[in-house]
């Protein structure tokens, strides 16, 4: 009993069976959940339908009530206008099925000859013939029904004998009397009644969100979380003005492509074009598969009607020219390059929604997924729809760059840094995101989760990540093509407005003073781990950019064996580099050395710690003795700039291509 009482308090144990219960009750919910979605179906199919159509006539209503139109009219006369178009349309899609299906038999023949005619070209048709001709004997012989061979060519008489001597059966036909008018019209009542009453469960729905709206908004704020009201209305108002205009744009682009298409089918000849361009409009709100399923009922209809095949490649020309146009061109200028959902969710929601919902499913699965990332972006306790579903990286670009430093591949971390420089400066990206990255990084070596051998690796990739970079000048770019990487364009967003400062020219060696005009007038040195020598060569790197030129030591130049064997020739300013602050000592140790060696020049305090203030960062400096002391690479390369006496004229800077040394 005492050994499972130590197994319960044991911390890790608990905390792995609260784990284990949290998944199990998830799990459990989820499932209650999908059931609810399956069983309930016939609620939830009006609801989600109604949910959607709120968002699409949402703006119409706002406009007819800024026009001083009291909002109860204006929902009633925007959905009775909705539903009578939905009608119409409804009506014509009927006609032209009614009209196809009398046309089919006249395609009969047409396709059968053209069938003739592609099996004359082969070189097997006889031999296929032959065997479809076999496939058909053998499937009328199957399907014949087993007759006794003992009666078989004797015609029996009704109430004679057979010869085993039992008496035959007589046939008798049950007639039902003719149905009366009331029976007519239940028959023929019946099947519209389970639509009819869809419809107006959808109709009464969408009146009720429409005219409720603020309500609804409220006990969704309530639900989501009243802590912050400010916040989650502001993100809820945000959300639902975004997903009105983007289910808005989507419906107009999606009309507009059917036009075209039914227009284009009216041109070359196929058969009820209308209710194909119909049909190609609706089934375009189903991404990847939908314009292909569109196409697929005018082509098998264009090969059918032709005798030659003309029209059959005038469809396919129609459909390879119009759907590009509007998924590449139209669209991106519509409502942006995509729906935010990744390519994996878009196909794992088609196949839930259609699994559970049927083809309505399918239909419906983008929209449902879209409002879902939409509310995970601005609800907090909802963010994990937007990691599940969401087309942003999952991971953080501090953590992505971390990530990709210990996988050793520097280049491709370069090359999403040079898309985000096209909107940012290098400092921000260098501050935001690749000082972050260390600094996870040096929380991962504090609890001994990181060894030597991958800190060293760490720096090595920095490195030859800064190196790549050297090209690059820090200042903000004119954004005349923005960045169209997702992971460059998240990095973009995380960066504040507060971390940019204007543009400042590069530094001239001419119009530095003497004792600054040296091979490497700033020496920058590691703290203690090769983490710190990595944030040493980002600043070092950002020095070089401005025209500064510096040099980096590892972090046992200072040592006593190394520090006689140091080249502080030209040196103007050292930069003490450190991702930790919690060692102080050692801090004021380097700076005493540092003294011993250069008693004239400035030595900063470059201390890149994690959430580190300004009076923490000065109770540091004072500690260590230092001159000054910088929390970000920005800051840092604004002192260099001012102990080198340099006039700041905000203009563009020339571009400049130092060379970064590393000792």
């Amino acid at each position: 009993m005492s050994l499972i009482t130590r197994k319960v308090n044991n911390g890790r144990t608990t905390d792995e069976l609260m784990a284990l219960l949290s998944a199990v009750a998830c799990s459990i919910l989820a499932a209650l959940f999908i059931a609810a979605l399956y069983f309930g179906r016939e609620i939830f199919v009006p609801i989600a339908l109604a949910i959607l159509l709120s968002f699409v006539l949402g703006p119409p209503v706002g406009l007819l009530q800024r026009a001083r139109v009291p909002r109860s009219l204006a929902v009633v006369g925007v959905v009775f206008l909705a539903f009578s178009i939905i009608f119409g349309l409804g009506t014509l899609i009927a006609n032209q099925l009614s009209q196809l299906a009398g046309d089919l038999p006249v395609y009969q023949s047409t396709m059968r000859e053209k069938i003739k005619s592609v099996r004359g070209v082969t070189a097997s048709s006889g031999t296929l013939e032959r065997a479809a001709d076999m496939l058909q004997e053998l499937s009328r012989e199957l399907d014949r029904p087993k007759e006794d061979k003992s009666v078989r060519g004797a015609v029996p008489r009704l109430g004679a004998q057979n010869p085993a001597g039992t008496t035959l059966p007589i046939p008798v036909e049950v007639r039902q009397p003719d149905p009366g008018a009331l029976e007519n019209l239940r028959t023929l009542i019946a099947p519209l009644l389970n639509p009819l009453a869809t419809t107006g469960i959808i109709i009464i729905f969408v009146i009720f969100i429409l005219i409720q709206r603020e309500d609804l908004r409220n006990r969704l704020i309530r639900l989501a979380g009243s802590h912050d009201l400010q916040r989650t209305t502001a993100a809820l108002d945000d959300a639902a003005t975004r997903l009105s205009r983007l289910f808005l744009a989507q419906l107009m682009i999606n009309a507009t492509f059917g036009v075209i298409i039914g227009a284009g089918l009216t041109f070359i000849g196929i058969p009820s074009a209308i209710l194909w361009g119909i049909l190609a409009a609706v089934l375009r709100f189903v991404p990847y598969i939908g314009s292909a399923i569109s196409a697929a009922f005018p082509l098998a209809l264009a090969a059918a009607v032709d005798p030659g095949w003309s029209m059959l490649v005038w469809t396919i020309v129609l459909f390879l020219g119009v759907g590009p146009i509007i998924s590449q061109v139209v669209e991106p200028l519509a409502y942006g390059q995509s729906t935010g959902l990744s390519p994996v969710a878009i196909v794992a929601s088609a196949t839930f929604w259609t699994a559970l919902w049927g083809p309505i499913g399918l239909v419906l699965a983008t929209p449902l997924t879209v409002c879902l990332v939409v509310l995970g972006r601005h609800v907090e306790r909802l963010e994990f729809l937007d990691v599940i579903f969401g087309d942003r990286p999952a991971l953080s670009p501090p953590e992505m760059f971390y990530q990709r430093m210990l996988a050793g591949d520097p280049t491709e971390a370069a090359d999403k840094a040079e898309e985000f420089l096209k909107e940012k400066s290098l400092s921000s990206y260098f501050d935001e995101v690749a000082l972050r990255g260390l600094q996870l990084a040096q929380a991962d070596a504090k609890r001994a989760a990181l060894d030597q051998a991958r800190m060293t690796k760490i720096c090595d990739a920095v490195t030859e990540f800064a190196s790549d970079l050297s090209t690059h000048y820090d200042s903000i770019p004119d954004v005349t093509s923005p960045t169209m990487d997702a992971e460059a364009a998240a990095a973009v967003e995380t960066v504040p407005d507060a971390a940019i400062s204007s543009n400042l020219p590069v530094v001239q060696k001419a119009d530095l003073p003497l004792d600054w005009r040296g091979e490497a007038p700033v020496l920058c040195l590691a703290g203690r781990t090769p983490l710190d020598q990595a944030a040493a060569v980002l600043f070092a790197q950002l020095s070089n950019a401005h025209g500064l030129t510096a040099r980096v030591e590892p972090a046992d130049a200072l040592s006593t064996a190394k520090i006689v064997q140091l080249d502080f020739t030209g040196v103007a300013i050292v930069c003490l580099s450190y991702l930790d602050a919690s060692s102080p000592a050692h801090m004021r140790y380097s700076v005493r050395r540092l003294r011993r060696k250069l008693p004239e020049v400035t030595i900063m305090l470059g201390c890149w710690a994690e959430n580190l203030d300004k009076e923490s960062l000065e109770e540091l400096r004072e500690a260590a003795k230092a001159d000054i002391a910088a929390g970000t690479l920005r800051e840092a390369m604004m002192m260099c700039r001012t102990a080198a006496g340099v006039q700041e004229v905000f203009e563009r800077p020339a571009p400049v291509t130092p060379a970064l040394k590393i000792a």
